[in-house]
């Protein structure tokens, strides 16, 4: 779009110093006596035409004494990288860049806003906003989980009786809030998960002192049985309490890959050696298939520890009714461009887990049953922590199950040159 510009407003300006520089040189001129008195008059004249032309263009032209910025002075909406959209007085669009078109497919110039942006709010805040000077945002979208949020900031640049038809008069700012919106919803449903899965404990621990304290004082079985209860309770809190800290720890430095060569091989085998009494309690078999060489990827050691045994704790907990769960760590060969890797998969063959609940089994306390979760002592941010780790060491977790034939949970990693 072409702006009534600078240049219209150079034309007068360069006329009127011409016309000055003239005046000059025509009064020196006479003074000398190289002229005669009918050729000063005829310059004068001149000059005085001059004169009236730059009033009727100051007057009525683009260069009137408006307040706001005059067009000729603000730059194309397409310099913006967000997007821009310039409206006239009458709400038609004069200009918008590339940003807001693909925003809003259906904007066109020359045509009303409205067939484009059906927002009651913002299409009511202009007119207010040309009126007053007073600029408004507005936010819109985000009435479900995947519309994108847009704060839409509202400025006038030229009060509305004071622009020419097809001149932009306001200017509407789009800022993307999705992301923003997004993370503060995670916020709050992850303080509301915490304080709900601290409360269940706490309340019973509470619940069980008070009845210590009263009505069980001089109950010698009734308050073993209870301090039995009461631990089992505190030991939950305290596995949530580490599982937070510790993903806490692993989101923190997850933007720093580790640089440090770790024999992944040695690490499941002394991890799978110490899950082993929590599998011989539930009656289930682990399988180790390892390299007998070492498998170095670049790594954190704890970290990897961590991961394993949230892998295979999960396996013997929630799959253990399959009997047996197999650790397995194997060299991906290189593939064109794809270099070495290293794939960690831990199976079990226990009941499997529906397709649906597959891609959100990572999100913080999601649980495919929270009842039995529960029973078994899990937090709900075990495999949260697992991707985080996974992420971390620049790798790709995948999970692939079938109801009735078990699940399997690969992490694969770039192998260390």
């Amino acid at each position: 779009m072409r702006w009534t510009g600078a240049r219209e407003r150079a034309r007068p300006r360069a006329a009127i110093g011409a016309a000055a520089a003239t005046a000059a040189m025509l009064i020196v001129l006479a003074a000398r006596g190289e002229f005669s008195t009918p050729v000063l008059l005829a310059g004068l004249g001149a000059i005085a035409l001059a004169w009236l032309w730059r009033d009727a263009r100051v007057e009525g032209g683009p260069i009137d004494g408006r307040a706001e910025a005059p067009a000729s002075l603000l730059p194309s909406a397409s310099v913006f990288p967000d997007p821009v959209i310039l409206v006239d007085r009458r709400l038609v669009v004069a200009e918008a860049n590339e940003a807001a078109r693909g925003v809003l497919p259906g904007l066109k110039d020359r045509q009303p806003l409205a067939f484009a942006l059906r927002s009651p709010a913002v299409l009511e805040s202009i007119p207010a906003v040309v009126a007053t000077g007073e600029p408004a945002r507005v936010e819109i979208g985000g009435r479900t989980g995947n519309e994108p949020v847009w704060e839409i900031r509202i400025r006038r640049l030229i009060a509305g009786d004071r622009a020419t038809l097809g001149e932009p008069a306001v200017a509407l700012f789009f800022r993307d809030l999705s992301d923003e919106r997004r993370l503060e919803r995670m916020r709050v449903d992850f303080i509301a998960n915490v304080s709900h899965e601290l409360r269940t404990p706490l309340a019973s621990l509470s619940g069980f002192i008070d009845t210590l304290k009263g009505p069980a004082k001089a109950d010698q079985n009734a308050r073993e049985r209870f301090l039995d209860i009461m631990q089992a309770q505190a030991q939950r809190m305290t596995r949530l309490i580490d599982d937070l800290l510790q993903l806490s720890r692993v989101e923190l430095k997850e933007h720093v890959p580790p640089a440090t060569p770790v024999d992944i091989a040695s690490t499941v085998a002394h991890m799978v050696e110490l899950m082993g009494p929590l599998a011989r309690d539930r009656g289930v078999e682990l399988a180790l298939d390892v390299p007998e060489e070492p498998v170095r990827i670049l790594g954190d050691r704890d970290e990897l520890l961590r991961l394993v045994e949230n892998l295979v704790e999960n396996a013997i907990k929630y799959g253990g009714s399959g009997g047996a769960v197999t650790i397995s760590v194997a060299r991906l060969s290189a593939q064109g461009a794809q270099a070495e890797r290293v794939e960690l998969a831990v199976r079990d063959r226990g009941p499997g887990i529906p397709a649906e609940h597959l891609p959100r089994l990572t999100e913080r306390f999601y649980r495919v049953d929270v009842s039995e979760s529960r029973i078994q002592g899990g937090t709900g941010l075990g495999l949260a922590i697992v991707k985080h780790i996974v992420g971390r060491h620049r790798g790709r977790l995948s999970i692939e199950s079938e109801p009735g034939k078990g699940a399997t949970f690969r992490a694969v990693f770039p192998a260390a040159a």
